[in-house]
């Protein structure tokens, strides 16, 4: 045989080897590891960053604060982590995405051992700005990751699962607060959540795999400053971070506002019974977890457009004096918040082929300052007009979502027209 043939048939058959995706996939090694720890490092991020949510109503009356001054216990940590989850987005591109979630989470949970012990409400809220700072380095980071190590097909249900860990975290923290609270106070709840977030840190720290497919990035400012005007730029990628934010708009107020309904006339709920209430964050945690099932079903835009219909459903619905109403709208406005929760920040995800990093922390931002609004502005709607001005602010953010999902599909329409011409 001569030389040339036998060198050409040989390239072929190198060429013809498939090339294996090495990222994690489910069923395939590490992936179970990699989503329980993410799943802890959810439930601890969220326990700790709205621990003071449920209890409120005894914030106001131990400190002798009206709602709205109470409402920013809650709005300090999540503006505080709007502010630096893009600074420590740039930290993750540097050292990695595994350091700096586990510097950021030892961080906030020592901080939470130290907010129980907080002598005046403008103490306890600048504990809890330095908190919600500290946790900036999660969100985004843990975007970032399974960006890079899980497979793209597997890639929002793997986010699906973090968003679950997020809303068990949310869950429990305030069940729990709330039945301790009713026997030893405030304090104790908060130190608890502390205790519990400790140990979710580490075993977040001993099961998370070590990232396999980071490429260190630089700290240069022009170069973060370069990629988030990138980003910015991005059409797309502007109505999922407004989406976010309008989502988030909506669950801070309805989430902040609703202890201080409940126990109020008609229902006059006692505040263990009240922290149960937050029971329906399991809906979310299924909501979330099937959003890859939803997308693959409806498109995302169609996901979303389910999202937001759930959403404003419940709203309605909570306008009741009926209980079982009420909490049938919670029910909805859970389910709807992280559907489209998980669909909008896995479109991000999907959609950033460089600085992930810094595209998952302008959506995380936006997020957060969408929380940081509803609290504040659904807390000051609640004492000027009760739960009718709530949600009122929730209905106009949903209006917000759908009106933003029409002009993004028109938008690709428009494009595909142009492509096809």
């Amino acid at each position: 045989m001569p030389a040339s043939t036998e060198a050409s048939m040989t390239m072929g058959a190198v060429s013809a080897v498939p090339v294996v995706d090495s990222r994690m996939a489910p069923g395939g090694p590490g992936y179970r590891r990699m989503s329980f720890a993410l799943f802890l490092a959810g439930v601890a991020t969220f326990a700790l960053l709205y621990s003071t949510q449920a209890l409120l109503p005894l914030i106001s009356g131990d400190f002798g604060v009206a709602a709205s001054d109470a409402s920013w216990t809650v709005a300090a940590a999540t503006g505080g982590l709007a502010l630096f989850v893009l600074p420590m987005s740039a930290l993750s591109e540097r050292y990695g995405r595994r350091t700096v979630m586990t510097g950021s989470l030892a961080v906030a949970v020592v901080v939470g051992l130290l907010v129980p012990l907080a002598p005046s409400l403008p103490v306890l809220v600048a504990l809890r700005a330095l908190q919600g700072a500290a946790l900036a380095g999660l969100p985004a980071s843990a975007t970032a990751y399974l960006a890079e190590e899980v497979r793209p097909k597997a890639l929002v249900t793997a986010i699906g699962l973090f968003v679950a860990g997020n809303s068990v975290g949310g869950m429990s923290g305030r069940v729990i607060t709330g039945w301790v609270a009713q026997e030893w106070g405030w304090r104790v709840a908060l130190g608890v959540i502390g205790a519990i977030a400790v140990g979710c840190a580490v075993a977040f720290r001993l099961l998370l795999p070590a990232p396999k497919h980071f490429v260190a990035g630089s700290l240069k400012p022009r170069v973060l400053v370069r990629t988030v005007r990138e980003h910015l730029s991005n059409p797309l990628m502007c109505r999922l971070y407004a989406i976010g934010a309008l989502f988030m708009t909506v669950f801070g107020g309805v989430y902040t506002v609703i202890g201080y309904r409940l126990t109020e006339a008609p229902f006059d709920l006692p505040q263990g019974v009240v922290g149960s209430i937050f029971l329906v964050y399991l809906v979310g945690t299924v909501s979330a977890s099937t959003a890859g099932r939803l997308v693959g079903r409806l498109g995302r835009r169609g996901a979303l457009y389910a999202a937001g219909a759930t959403t404003a459903a419940g709203l309605v619905l909570s306008l009741a004096d009926s209980l079982v109403l009420v909490l049938l709208g919670l029910v909805l406005i859970t389910g709807g918040f992280f559907a489209g929760h998980a669909c909008a920040s896995s479109a991000v995800s999907k959609t950033a082929t460089e600085g992930r990093a810094q595209a998952s922390a302008l959506y995380q931002s936006a997020y957060y300052i969408g929380s940081s609004v509803g609290s504040t502005v659904g807390a000051l709607a609640f004492h000027a007009g009760g739960w009718a001005g709530t949600v009122g602010v929730g209905l106009l953010a949903v209006l917000g979502v759908v009106t933003i999902t029409v002009l993004g599909t028109r938008a690709a329409r428009a494009q595909q027209r142009l492509l096809t011409a």
